[in-house]
């Protein structure tokens, strides 16, 4: 099912997997990053006090980092008639980034890092597999299969390992 106002996507061809290397690290430099950024904000929390005000630190060196990244880019600012044409929805990001970032600093201490981020990635893959049977957001439609199932019963059997 096509979200309204989204662009019909094209089919994904798999490059070969030399021109796959760089992107792959930097994925993992990604998720190595998150999880940096999610032990900085549980001190920053211990130190201020606050869950609200250590996440309100993290997106306001956040924010100036990327207008710091569009200043260096040259990156002028969208034309008020382009940022009409996004669906409304799109511009949701970031209250989905607020609910990480606060429920990663209440949480981070009580489950530990490890369980944290098996849990994080098992919802991930879950809202992943959701928006590819169904084609949301613009995606090409992949059925679930076999194959991506057991993927997710492994991230939990995963999840069971690193809890104990």
């Amino acid at each position: 099912m096509q979200m309204p106002g989204m662009p019909v996507a094209l089919p994904f061809h798999h490059p070969p997997v030399h021109r796959l290397l760089l992107p792959l690290l930097l994925a993992v430099a990604a998720g190595i990053s998150i999880a940096t950024q999610q032990m900085l904000n549980t001190n920053l929390r211990s130190a201020l006090g606050s869950p609200a005000w250590a996440g309100f630190a993290s997106y306001l060196l956040g924010t100036a980092c990327m207008v710091a990244l569009a200043v260096v880019l040259r990156d002028p600012l969208p034309a008020v008639g382009m940022m009409a044409r996004a669906p409304w929805w799109a511009w949701g990001g970031g209250l989905f980034g607020a609910i990480f970032i606060g429920l990663a600093i209440l949480l981070v201490p009580q489950l530990g890092a490890a369980t944290f981020f098996a849990l994080f990635v098992t919802g991930q893959m879950l809202a992943a597999l959701a928006f590819d049977h169904f084609g949301w957001f613009g995606l090409v439609q992949r059925a679930l299969d076999l194959p991506r199932l057991l993927g997710v019963a492994f991230l939990i059997a995963g999840v069971v390992l690193v809890r104990r």
